[in-house]
């Protein structure tokens, strides 16, 4: 089955031509794809479309087999495909990492115990159980990025949408990321300006060009 499945998808900003004329894409279980394009190409508006936080002008977005286009529609959605904003300040907002790491399981219905347990297993698999009784605001860029994805995982989505996860990462925290998401079985839809990354991590690309994805 195929996860995301988006057919001719078209957006335009208020006033501006197109970013998105026409773009197609589909993610398969398992499958690490790589979204390319200059700066202001709509990487991360496609990001937002896919996950319904902003609509297309046109197009159809379906997902685990299902037609996507109303905003309950996205609900369920949101809660098997788990996306990791470009700036980590845009995504936590509870006082603590384990609060943070907690709300999305108590947000799907988990107990409190369950939600702790959660938060316990993903910090231990990431290797980052020395943060979780930091205050969130007081962390490095690259721990609040390391941290973004901890929430995320919480979720146990099905597919990560990246947005340009290494900004704000040194060498050894970038070297790390790498090896927990390749480590991890989800489908990975990444947008990188970085090419060593993108090409450890998800080689198969689609370049964004003229509003249109294009096998790279």
């Amino acid at each position: 089955m195929t996860l995301l499945d988006l057919r001719d998808i078209r957006f335009a900003y208020p006033g501006h031509p197109p970013v998105l004329d026409g773009a197609s894409l589909r993610l398969a279980p398992g499958q690490r794809l790589s979204l390319t394009g200059p700066n202001g190409s709509g990487k991360s508006t496609l990001l937002r479309i896919i996950m319904g936080l902003q609509a297309p002008d046109s197009g159809t977005i379906t997902a685990f087999g299902t037609s996507r286009s109303k905003e309950a529609d996205f609900h369920e959605l949101r809660r098997r495909v788990g996306l990791v904003f470009q700036d980590p300040d845009d995504q936590l907002f509870c006082p603590t990492v384990a609060e943070d790491i907690a709300f999305g399981p108590l947000n799907l219905g988990r107990s409190r115990d369950e939600a702790l347990a959660i938060v316990d297993k993903v910090l231990d698999d990431l290797d980052l159980m020395h943060l979780k009784g930091r205050i969130t605001h007081k962390l490095s860029g690259g721990e609040k990025r390391l941290v973004t994805l901890a929430a995320v995982l919480a979720m146990e989505p099905e597919a990560l949408l990246l947005d340009e996860p290494t900004n704000a990462l040194d060498t050894k925290n970038e070297a790390r990321l790498l090896e927990i998401l390749c480590a991890l079985p989800q489908a990975i839809l990444l947008v990188s300006h970085a090419p060593s990354f993108r090409a450890a991590l998800a080689p198969e690309a689609l370049e964004l060009r003229d509003g249109r994805l294009v096998p790279v």
